[in-house]
This record gives structure tokens, C-alpha cells and sequence, in this order.
């Protein structure tokens, strides 16, 4: 990882963080970009892009941009940018299958397309997306969510096809992440089960590392301990 420019989308949510900060051990230098504002000044290692929507491809150009203007590169794209929603299949509105797609598979593709120009020109250009176990095989209440992540589950296979030889591109499926809102709404659930979002970070900075360079198109599952 030593190096390396690393762009986490996400990276003011619970697995966003853990990311950057995992990916700043390692000796790589990281862009993230979040719909949050920041506040953290920008140094040689680090610059956070604060009030990017990346629903809006004209506001994801410009991010990446930004973050190949400062370190003058890329070499890698990781998107944690989503949502979740639960509501019944039948009962749910239109408009939450609408604002998971748009969180979910939206943010992966404007990023991807804004990333792959430059990741063509890295020795070693990577994608990793976040998908989900639970679009595997839905749950209930899980339709919108489940179908959401299933599309970038697609995204991932056919940008690996696509870009094959030049440009890995992976993703991890987490089952339930350790995070502090998943145990507030599921606070009878065993979390010892759960993944550690340091768990999942060190699977996703493996598919950024040189060691995962024969790797591409892999829909990984990290189930924890279920």
C-alpha cells in the first residue's frame, strides 16, 4: 500500500473512517469524499472532499479531479457511499426502491466512470464496491436494499469484464457491520456475530494491494462469525 492514492467514497460514515484511517497506516495517501461537510484540512497524505453528492455525475467529476489535482494520480477507487432502507415489498414506496438505487448503484457508477480514466494510467489501477450477503437472498423487508445492491453486485462483474487487464474490479459482501447504529436497532441481536468494520477494511485494502493483482470480478463474502 505504500504510496498508493487511494479514493474512499463514504469516508465520513462508521466503515468509511475505519478505511481511511487503515489505508493512512499502511503508508498510502487517501481522498475521501463524503455528502457530509469536513472539516479536516488538507496535508500531503490526506484531503477530505466534504458536500459531494455522488448521485449527481457532474459532482463526482469533479471530486475525483480534485483528489487527482492534490496528489497527482490515482490508483485506487473504493465505494462505501450507500444507503439501507426496510420496508415490505408490498408496503414500500416507490420512491425508497428509486432513492436506494440512486444511493446504492448511482454513487459506484458516477465514481467508477470519473475514476477509470485516470486508474488506467496507474501501474495497478483498482475498484472495490461494497455490496451486500443479504442481495444474495433478500430478507424480508429487504427488496429495495437487497435489489440495489445486486445492482452493483452487476456493476462489479461487467466493469471487470470491461476493463479486464487494465483495471481490477472487485467487491466485498458484508453480512451485518459492526456499527453503532446497527446495534441500536438491533439491540437483542448476538454482535459478536457481526463483522468488525476493521475486519472489512483489511479484506477491501487486500483488493487494493498488489498481493490481490490476479484478482478481479470476485463478489467476496465477509460473514463474520454467522
Amino acid at each position: 500500500m505504500h504510496g498508493k492514492i487511494v479514493v474512499v467514497t463514504g469516508a465520513s460514515g462508521a466503515l468509511g473512517r475505519v478505511v481511511v484511517a487503515s489505508a493512512l497506516a499502511k503508508d498510502a495517501m487517501v481522498a475521501g469524499i463524503d455528502y457530509a461537510a469536513s472539516a479536516i484540512k488538507p496535508t500531503a497524505e490526506r484531503i477530505e472532499l466534504g458536500g459531494v453528492d455522488l448521485t449527481d455525475a457532474a459532482a463526482a467529476n469533479k471530486a475525483i479531479d480534485a483528489a487527482v489535482s492534490h496528489f497527482g494520480r490515482l490508483d485506487a477507487l473504493v465505494n462505501i457511499a450507500g444507503g439501507f432502507a426496510y420496508e415490505t415489498a408490498v408496503e414500500s414506496d416507490p420512491k425508497t426502491w428509486q432513492r436506494m438505487y440512486a444511493l446504492n448503484v448511482l454513487t459506484a457508477l458516477n465514481a467508477c466512470r470519473s475514476a477509470i480514466p485516470h486508474l488506467c494510467k496507474s501501474n495497478a489501477g483498482r475498484i472495490v464496491n461494497v455490496g451486500a450477503m443479504g442481495a444474495i437472498q433478500a430478507g424480508a423487508g429487504m427488496g429495495a436494499y437487497a435489489a440495489s445492491k445486486a445492482g452493483v453486485h452487476r456493476l462489479t462483474e461487467a466493469l471487470a469484464a470491461e476493463w479486464k487487464g487494465k483495471i481490477t474490479v472487485n467487491a466485498v459482501l458484508p453480512s451485518t457491520i459492526d456499527t453503532t447504529a446497527n446495534r441500536t436497532s438491533m439491540p437483542d441481536a448476538d454482535f459478536a456475530k457481526w463483522v468488525r468494520p476493521e475486519e472489512l477494511a483489511e479484506v477491501i485494502l487486500f483488493l487494493v494491494s498488489g498481493a490481490a493483482s490476479a484478482v478481479t470480478g470476485a463478489l467476496l463474502p465477509v460473514n463474520g462469525r454467522v
